[in-house]
């Protein structure tokens, strides 16, 4: 059951990186107004955008002078979820591993 859960951890650490670099990404595509017909730039949006418009709507203030900064809140959470959920799954494999 331990390897279980430090597999479980292994494979949401890693989903949660990619997204974050995705969001990442998607950020700085923001900065040069890529082709929206492109299949990269179209996947970028429609994985990011549902997020960044629930933290947008949420929290007004995110966008400030023109300045987007729901990829910064979306990130923080993320690493957040990192620390919190996957380092406790790590602990919680290791304590399994151990003990039995």
């Amino acid at each position: 059951m331990g390897r279980l859960i430090l597999a479980i951890a292994q494979i949401l650490d890693w989903l949660l990186s990619a997204y974050m670099w995705i969001v990442i990404i998607s950020a700085l595509l923001s900065w040069v107004r890529p082709d929206p017909y492109n299949p990269i730039v179209r996947f970028l949006y429609a994985v990011t955008e549902p997020v960044l418009y629930r933290i947008r709507r949420l929290l007004p203030f995110v966008v400030a002078g023109g300045f987007d900064l729901s990829p910064i809140v979306v990130i923080l959470v993320v690493m957040a979820l990192k620390t919190v959920v996957v380092g406790n799954l790590y602990d919680l494999a290791a304590r399994m591993l151990v003990g039995g």
